[in-house]
């Protein structure tokens, strides 16, 4: 079975990419639920944060790191969401572990 971010990042499928490098891809939601909704993924196919190990740290972390670079990108530094679903019944609709960076208007909480 393929897989949507999979193909995304190997350029098979069409996104709209606001950042590349060899470790991940980050690229605006085709259903945004804010007015800055960017997925950021890992490059290598992992499915959800449920299946991580160890040897992921630097990955994550490295994908962490880039989060105020595009935050500045997207005029949204003062103020963001960041937002990972894990499996089915918690929303994730692409197995593929993504994380969701919103911005652009004020959040409530609890969110859901």
């Amino acid at each position: 079975m393929k897989c949507l971010f999979c193909e995304i990042v190997a350029g098979r499928a069409p996104a709209q990419i606001v950042y590349q490098d060899e470790r991940i891809t980050a690229f605006r939601d085709a259903n945004p639920r804010a007015p800055v909704h960017l997925l950021l993924v890992p490059n290598r196919h992992i499915a959800s944060c449920g299946e991580l190990e160890a040897g992921d740290a630097d990955l994550m972390g490295h994908l962490l790191i880039k989060l105020p670079h595009l935050a500045a990108q997207e005029n949204i530094a003062g103020g963001f969401r960041l937002v990972a679903n894990t499996g089915r019944s918690a929303g994730q609709s692409v197995l593929h572990l993504h994380f969701h960076l919103l911005g652009g208007r004020v959040f409530s909480w609890p969110p859901g």
